[in-house]
C-alpha cells in the first residue's frame, strides 16, 4: 500500500506550480468541451430523425387503417360558421327541454345544497310537531319529546323469541355500545353553520 509523505515515489517528482502571479497561466483546454459539443449535436440529429421516421411510418398505417370518406364523414371548417348568437328564445326553449329530461338528472352543482335541503327537511321533522294522519288525530312528535317519554315509560317488552340451536362452537353477538345515531352533518352545513356563529357574534 503507497503511502504520501510529501517525497512522491522513487523516480517521480511532484509537479509544480508557480503561484507567484495570483492566476492561471495556462490556457483551458477546448478539446473535450468541442468533443462532447460534437456527440450531443450527432446524437440530438439521429434522434430528431428517428422521431421523424417514426411520426411518418405511423400517419401512414394510420392513414391506411381509416375508412374511406362517404357522404356521412365530411370536414367542414367551424370558423367560417361563426359563433352561435345568443338568442333568449333559443336557451328557454333548451331549458324546458332539459326540465323533460327523463330521471335522474345529472346534478349542476356538487350536491352540498341538495343535502342541505334535505337535512332541513330533516329537522322540521325532528324538532317540530307534525300531522301524520289528521283524520285519525295522529300527530309526530319532536325527538326530545319521544326521548323525555321514553326515558319516563321505558321501551316496551318485546316477547321473547325461540332462537335456534347454536352450531358448535358459536356464540350468541353481544352489543356493547351503540354504532351511530344515524345522523351526522356534512362538512358543507358545519362550514355554514360556524359562519353564521361567528356572524351572530360579530353583531352582538
Amino acid at each position: 500500500m503507497s503511502t504520501h509523505n510529501g517525497k512522491g515515489h522513487e523516480g517521480h517528482k511532484p509537479e509544480e506550480i508557480d503561484v507567484s502571479q495570483g492566476y492561471e497561466q495556462s490556457d483551458v483546454r477546448a478539446t473535450g468541451i468541442v468533443v462532447f459539443l460534437t456527440a450531443m449535436s450527432i446524437f440530438v440529429a439521429v434522434v430528431g430523425l428517428l422521431a421523424y421516421g417514426v411520426g411518418k411510418a405511423l400517419d401512414t398505417w394510420m392513414a391506411k387503417t381509416d375508412p374511406k370518406p362517404n357522404h356521412w364523414s365530411k370536414t367542414v371548417n367551424i370558423r367560417e360558421l361563426g359563433n352561435m348568437p345568443s338568442d333568449p328564445e333559443i336557451q328557454k326553449q333548451v331549458a324546458e327541454l332539459v326540465q323533460q329530461f327523463p330521471m335522474p338528472r345529472l346534478q349542476t352543482d356538487d350536491g352540498m345544497s341538495d343535502l342541505a335541503v334535505l337535512h332541513q327537511h330533516e329537522d322540521l321533522l325532528l324538532d317540530h310537531y307534525t300531522w301524520v294522519d289528521q283524520s285519525k288525530g295522529t300527530v309526530r312528535i319532536p325527538i326530545d319529546r319521544a326521548m323525555e317519554l321514553l326515558a319516563q315509560q321505558g321501551l316496551p317488552v318485546a316477547p321473547a323469541e325461540s332462537l335456534p340451536p347454536l352450531m358448535t362452537g358459536d356464540s350468541r353477538p353481544t352489543i356493547t355500545e351503540p354504532l351511530t345515531d344515524g345522523f351526522a352533518r356534512t362538512g358543507y352545513e358545519q362550514e355554514q353553520a360556524r359562519s353564521r356563529g361567528a356572524a351572530a357574534r360579530q353583531q352582538q
